[in-house]
């Protein structure tokens, strides 16, 4: 398993857009990616990044950090894909 973290740039967060294209992104890779936001009150919430509804529903905004965790046969290719797609993205 794979980790890193990134804080959100985009002035309005992972919006409908954007979480739609990352969905996409994860989905042409057979490992597993799982965002976690971490809440003021110090729980967490976690999503499957291939399921769209589910990302939206963290709620994450500019200025927010999350973790991104990567797991399964093709980790290696599927780290580097999503890391640069949020950089570029969000």
């Amino acid at each position: 398993m794979k980790t890193f973290e990134y804080t959100i740039t985009d002035p309005v967060g992972i919006h409908a857009r954007p979480a739609g294209l990352l969905v996409k992104a994860v989905k042409e890779h057979a490992s597993k990616v799982t965002i976690t936001k971490k809440n003021p009150d110090g729980t967490e919430k976690s999503a499957d990044a291939k399921k769209l509804l589910a990302l939206m529903n963290l709620g994450i905004k500019q200025g927010d950090t999350v973790t991104v965790s990567v797991d399964g046969e093709d980790e290696d290719d599927t780290f580097e894909a999503i890391s640069r797609f949020m950089s570029e993205n969000l």
